[in-house]
């Protein structure tokens, strides 16, 4: 069985992260989306079963993922799950460079191998600070959160 995980914070979870776990669907048997967990000391970030709360609903009639938090390295999350992969989206040149860097290393220390998902255009803009400062400022973020499928 092919294993991917897809790791991050997702602070919140976004139409755009939701993207990501579609099209990664097609290259996996299976795929553990990550969720750092508590030991990010970030200010009013919510704790990591709150921030996996809203991705298990979305995700609770597709058996082949499964929602986990995790601490410590995302190769050894990847490795504890069976994968040999770790997928990412990129939105940006910025972002491409800092997940080149950060596959790079990970493949140097561990063999676990990244996958780049390039954002759909639509979505290149939308990033989880993007939200959570429209939510501080009192906008309704709904059609930047995925809703249930």
């Amino acid at each position: 069985m092919k294993t991917g995980v897809f790791v991050g914070s997702f602070n919140p979870f976004t139409v755009g992260h939701d993207s990501i776990v579609t099209r990664a669907l097609g290259l996996f048997d299976r795929l553990v989306i990550g969720v750092v967990g508590d030991q990010v000391h970030k200010p009013d970030m919510p704790t990591a079963d709150q921030r996996m709360q809203p991705i298990i609903r979305l995700y609770k009639d597709e058996p082949r993922i499964a929602v986990k938090s995790y601490d410590g390295l995302a190769v050894d999350f990847a490795k504890a799950q069976g994968a040999h992969y770790i997928i990412k989206g990129v939105r940006s040149v910025k972002d491409f460079e800092y997940e080149r860097e950060q596959a790079d290393i990970n493949r140097q220390i561990s063999g676990v191998e990244t996958i780049l998902l390039f954002a759909e255009p639509q979505y290149a803009s939308i990033s989880s600070s993007m939200v959570r400062e429209l939510q501080h400022f009192g906008r309704n973020v709904d059609e930047f959160l995925p809703q249930k499928k």
